[in-house]
């Protein structure tokens, strides 16, 4: 089962990924409307970051962040697919691959959660509200 400040952690994590992920894509981004809706989506995931991070303070425990390897890597790995294609409809696909992944890892967490504070779960429902709402935000431009 999953306690407060593993769930925390991995909130912090998800939405730093997240974070990660469209720094990786900006400055491939043509579309205006396209770079408004993933400006919005940075916001969210900032918002998260934050309170996670808030409540990861309250409960004086440090947040653990994505290593740099990690966060490399997934720079490496979305410069090679934007290479080949860096369409409005690809830069969609990479960010709906994470939404999906996002989705059924926060799920699975939420469904493991054996604590009680309030906070910590309600954070959890909104990260995965987010994950879904950015999925669905993003299928209009495939």
């Amino acid at each position: 089962m999953i306690e407060d400040v593993k769930l925390l952690n991995f909130i912090y994590k998800n939405a730093e990924m997240g974070i990660i992920g469209i720094a990786n894509i900006k400055e491939d981004i043509k579309s205006k409307k396209f770079m408004k809706v993933i400006k919005e989506q940075e916001n969210d995931y900032i918002a998260i970051c934050t309170e996670a991070l808030e409540l990861l303070n309250q409960e004086n425990e440090k947040v653990e962040g994505i290593t740099p390897m990690a966060s490399l890597m997934t720079m490496i790995d979305a410069k090679m697919k934007t290479i080949k294609d860096s369409s409005t409809s690809n830069l969609a696909k990479m960010m709906m691959t994470g939404n999906n992944k996002g989705i059924i890892e926060i799920q699975e967490k939420i469904n493991n959660y054996d604590g009680h504070n309030k906070k910590v779960i309600s954070l959890a429902k909104k990260l995965l509200e987010t994950e879904k709402r950015n999925l669905n935000d993003l299928k209009k431009y495939l």
